[in-house]
């Protein structure tokens, strides 16, 4: 499945859903469920509907495998019934794109790691330093926790942070966890990965570099925003995960590319490092870091407010930004 979380404005304000792409529409998996139960002749279908295919994707991701089971059953059921289908009490369950807006497939994970964990990528930015790269690396994969409650999605701007000059991309894949769980051995981790995102982590190298010189961080460099979309892809639908392909565009040109085969940490090592002695949890982001090449700061090129930043790695498709120039600050009151 293609999971998505799209924002439906109604008379009474706007509310966002669970849903799947299929065939160029969204399909609202709360309200499939409740029609599906409803042609079952539950009583109460919307009540059931919740407690299975729950509306939010936080909470269907936090149902665990059997959410996602009847989720993908409840999808199938509507495509079955056609574009026209209605919910039990004639609710919408499919919209054409133009009929919604697209946020982040999880806009509020419960919390956000970044990996840095392509080689060629750590080679690149310790060069610049004038240092090797840190024996260290060879040893585990490292991390940054980072703001999870900053995320962006596919059609969200980025409004210019921090008056940086040197404002950067970064293309990177995420998965998402699935299912809570603690001391996973690496052969049993990809169990745990509900699906795969696009991934923009956003820097202001400058000040990144500052706070880093003392040793700690990134923080405020990155904390501003990460964009995640456009869709959530379940592992059914990505064979051959190291085969996948990820370019970078600005305005159109193309500034990256690289290959996730690449990576040096898999995410099941990823997965099995994070979780000795604590506990994960579904919706928690794991950002695999930036490919070889694949951002600014290895380029010596960097984002300028006006610029549209498109990440493309397919099945998942495109996440694209907009920079626009930062608002002028409003009067405090006095």
């Amino acid at each position: 499945m293609k999971l998505v979380t799209f924002q439906v404005t109604t008379p009474i304000g706007r509310f966002a859903r669970a849903g799947a792409l299929r065939n160029e529409m969204i399909v609202d998996l709360n309200m499939a469920q409740a029609r599906l139960l409803t042609d079952q002749r539950e009583t109460v279908p919307y009540r059931l509907a919740q407690a299975t295919v729950p509306s939010t994707m936080l909470e269907l991701l936090e149902g665990g495998p059997s959410a996602m089971a009847a989720a993908r059953t409840a999808l199938d059921y509507a495509v079955k019934l056609g574009d026209r289908a209605e919910g039990p009490d004639g609710e919408t369950i499919g919209y054409r794109r133009n009929q919604i807006r697209l946020l982040a497939p999880i806009p509020n994970p419960p919390s956000l790691r970044d990996f840095i964990a392509f080689e060629e990528h750590i080679a690149a930015t310790s060069k610049r330093r004038g240092q090797p790269i840190p024996a260290e690396w060879y040893k585990m994969p490292v991390y940054y926790k980072g703001n999870h409650r900053t995320i962006i999605g596919p059609e969200d701007a980025l409004s210019w942070p921090l008056q940086t000059t040197r404002l950067d991309y970064e293309l990177e894949l995420a998965c998402v966890i699935g299912r809570k769980g603690k001391d996973i051995v690496e052969g049993e981790a990809e169990a745990y990965i509900a699906g795969y995102t696009i991934m923009n982590d956003f820097s202001a190298r400058d000040i990144q570099f500052q706070e880093m010189a003392c040793r700690l961080g990134p923080a405020k460099g990155k904390d501003f925003a990460t964009a995640i979309g456009p869709c959530l892809v379940t592992p059914d639908e990505i064979p051959d995960l190291r085969a996948l392909s990820m370019i970078a565009r600005v305005n159109g040109t193309t500034w990256s590319s690289g290959r996730f085969g690449s990576i040096h940490w898999s995410f099941s090592q990823m997965i099995a490092h994070v979780s000795r002695g604590e506990t994960l949890y579904p919706g928690d982001l794991f950002g695999s870091g930036t490919v070889g090449g694949g951002c600014g700061l290895e380029l010596d090129k960097y984002l300028q407010p006006g610029d549209v930043v498109e990440l493309d790695i397919e099945p998942i498709g495109t996440l694209q930004t907009r920079v626009v120039a930062a608002s002028p600050r409003e009067p405090r009151d006095r």
